[in-house]
């Protein structure tokens, strides 16, 4: 069994409203990791349990080249703990930054690895519904890896409709923002998101 011992904490990768991204050594093996760290108050008191709960079984199952993998989960009294693969190129939301836009050649093979990633992920019934460039990180080799399930869903079948209004402004699909306790959508929204990613990534 794994636990907080095994880990040696190096640096801060990143802050949010979700809590701490560090960048961890495991002592055992000497390898590096990403270790995501949630304050089980902050979880209850933003009402993120479920979303919480469902981002750590949906990337227990997940196993996919183009996904970040999860690799131990274990909790401490007040604190909640996810480890993962460590991709050390950084989010492509800094790239654009640096970059203003991509060549099409580029952009063809990161859109090509997320339509794989997303293909799996729908056969496995998870909708991703948080697509954004702050979401996607970069291998040494410039490959994508998706990261970040706070808001994906594990639907029973591939007819169940979602109503739960959530996602980033930019790349939400039209029926999300129509959404209504009649009117719910599906898998479609991750495909409209990728649509205005590739978009945003050619023209800047």
């Amino acid at each position: 069994k794994v636990g907080l011992i095994d880990f040696e904490e190096i640096s801060m990768i990143g802050k949010g409203n979700f809590g701490l991204v560090k960048l961890v050594r495991r002592k055992a093996s000497q390898k590096l990791y990403a270790m995501k760290v949630l304050s089980k108050e902050q979880v209850i008191k933003r009402k993120d349990v479920e979303h919480t709960r469902t981002e750590r079984n949906v990337l227990r199952r997940i196993r996919h080249p183009f996904v970040v993998q999860l690799r131990y989960a274990f909790q401490t009294g007040n604190k909640l703990y996810m480890v993962m693969d460590y991709v050390q190129g950084g989010d492509l939301y800094f790239h654009l930054r640096q970059e203003k836009k991509f060549k099409e050649p580029v952009v063809r093979l990161w859109i090509a690895e997320l339509v794989l990633a997303y293909g799996y992920l729908h056969q496995l019934n998870v909708v991703f519904r948080d697509l954004k460039p702050e979401n996607l990180l970069l291998d040494a080799e410039g490959h994508l890896h998706l990261a970040d399930f706070g808001l994906s869903k594990q639907v029973s079948s591939h007819e169940q409709s979602l109503h739960t209004f959530c996602g980033t402004p930019y790349y939400l699909a039209p029926e999300i923002v129509q959404v209504s306790k009649t009117r719910g959508y599906g898998k479609a929204v991750d495909w409209w998101a990728i649509g205005v990613l590739m978009y945003e990534l050619l023209t800047g």
